[in-house]
């Protein structure tokens, strides 16, 4: 009990205490909100699948392409997926800090995060995945929108909204083909979409949310359609 209660103590500092690092609570925070110590010990997905970001087991030298074996037999609807970090701690709970205590501070660290090596954006503009208003209301945000509208902010691009109609089950027990069939149907994207659209999430778990609304977008008439994220979930998980 004590260490659990130590811990969320902790937690909170890191939300309330600016000019510190998020990560170690140290003074020597860059403008960015971390230490250049902790910046080096992130978890990076350094040999990820270009196209889902799953990272691979092997080196980049056994497959020049750089894909996983899956994108190979089965290239999904998105061009690519950028996620420079793997869903662990601490990234993990900076993402949940945000997710679902609404911390502006880790919203804003998150944003930072991504920013350090972002995707081409030329010519792109940036949508979060939609959700529910029932699920929004709950939450009290969408954290991707969130998202999308602080990055578009910072690099000068638009950023649209989609609309979600169906009210989803929980996901996160689920495989990829199960969130696939529940996905079907969900979403209503904009109907003046640019040539290059990049979907914004806070985690990319199998990628089924993006493949759906890539694959309607790309239906809309829509030439390229990437994915960009903080994190991707470490393997084990069913794609």
């Amino acid at each position: 009990m004590l260490t659990t209660w130590l811990r969320r103590v902790e937690e909170r500092l890191r939300q309330a205490l600016p000019g510190y690092c998020a990560f170690c609570l140290s003074n020597q925070a860059s403008e960015k909100g971390w230490c250049d110590e902790c910046q080096a010990l992130l978890p990076r997905n350094s040999d990820a699948c270009l196209m889902c970001a799953e990272p691979r087991s092997q080196s980049p030298a056994d497959s020049a392409e750089r894909l996983c074996g899956h994108c190979l037999i089965e290239p999904p609807a998105m061009a690519r997926t950028t996620a420079d970090y793997l869903y662990t701690e601490p990234v993990k709970t900076l993402v949940r800090d945000f997710k679902y205590h609404a911390s502006t501070r880790a919203g804003v660290l998150l944003v930072e995060l991504m920013l350090t090596s972002p995707p081409d954006t030329a010519k792109a503009a940036l949508m979060g995945v939609p959700m529910h208003p029932a699920k929004a209301r709950e939450r009290g945000f969408n954290q991707a929108d969130w998202l999308a509208r602080q990055l578009a902010k910072r690099l000068g691009l638009a950023s649209f909204e989609g609309q979600c109609v169906k009210h989803l089950p929980a996901q996160h027990t689920l495989n990829r083909r199960a969130r696939l069939e529940n996905l079907r149907g969900a979403f209503v994207l904009p109907q003046s979409l640019p040539e290059r659209l990049i979907i914004v999430d806070d985690v990319v778990t199998t990628g089924a949310t993006g493949q759906e609304l890539a694959r309607q977008a790309l239906g809309a008439g829509v030439r390229c359609v990437e994915l960009w994220a903080p994190a991707r979930t470490p393997p084990g998980r069913d794609w």
